[in-house]
């Protein structure tokens, strides 16, 4: 058995890495981000502590203090927390202070090497979900027309170029036109901003980097994503294949379905 430091964003990843972590055997020690995390997380694991998500040494001294040696990270960090007034600790102003840009990449690859200064090693965020990763093909609701699949595949290939320039990974189009990318404000407001220019229809595409390092930043899509889809009236979305975690699968199949949403995998 081992201890394994989950640190903990908000959404519903957090939740489904504490069961797996548990269910194959090793305790659950969770850094929940006290901006971020679900209070409700106290009772998936064994040892948990709320801490600002600028307090970085504090972190580290309480996956050190309950013997931790592998660390995964689970669940979303608003992007836009950067730019806020967190309180950072010395820790934190020191590596953002050598940051040679603010790219998500470069901050979260620089905090990767300073777990590895204190002994521990950043894991995959998948390393316990396997089983959650989406499987080519389509996914739930209906087959795509020749021209949505053409939209579909239109979107795919504009989504991999700007996640390739760490922009973004998600790209909305209607009609071989790219409405909106993502950049800080996330996927859900990426959305919604080309619902407000090209109304209902949108196609959504999600994928990863083509150098995805898993043990950050790894696509999600869920319950709440198909919320986000219905309410701005998307068509379909496309996401890539044994690259996509879902949350939820049976449900989230079923709400979109139920909302005419297509989700199909490439």
């Amino acid at each position: 058995m081992k201890n394994i430091g989950l640190i903990a964003g908000n959404g519903r990843f957090p939740f489904l890495a504490a069961q797996a972590i548990k269910n194959a055997g090793d305790r659950v020690i969770c850094a929940a981000l006290k901006e971020e995390a679900d209070k409700e997380l106290e009772n998936f694991c064994d040892k948990i502590s709320f801490i600002s998500i600028g307090k970085f040494q504090k972190i580290l001294d309480f996956l050190k203090s309950e013997n931790v040696k592998e660390v995964i990270m689970a669940g979303q960090v608003k992007h836009v927390k950067i730019y806020s007034a967190i309180m950072m600790d010395w820790r934190a102003i020191k590596v953002m202070a050598s940051l040679i840009n603010k790219k998500t990449d470069t901050m979260l690859k620089t905090f990767a090497d300073e777990f590895e200064k204190d002994g521990m090693r950043l894991m995959p965020s998948t390393l316990y979900l396997k089983d959650f990763m989406a499987k080519k093909g389509l996914i739930a609701g209906k087959e795509l027309s020749s021209s949505e699949k053409r939209d579909a595949d239109f979107g795919f290939k504009m989504a991999k170029a700007v996640a390739g320039l760490d922009i973004g990974q998600t790209v909305v189009v209607k009609d071989t036109s790219v409405l909106a990318v993502e950049s800080v404000e996330g996927t859900d407001e990426c959305i919604k901003r080309a619902y407000n220019l090209g109304g209902k229809g949108i196609i959504v595409c999600k994928v990863a980097k083509p150098n995805q390092d898993f043990r950050f930043d790894v696509p999600v899509i869920g319950i709440r994503t198909i919320e986000v889809l219905k309410e701005n009236k998307a068509r379909a979305m496309v996401i890539e294949a044994d690259s996509t975690l879902i949350l939820d699968v049976d449900e989230t199949s079923k709400k979109a379905k139920q909302a005419g949403v297509t989700i199909i995998a490439f």
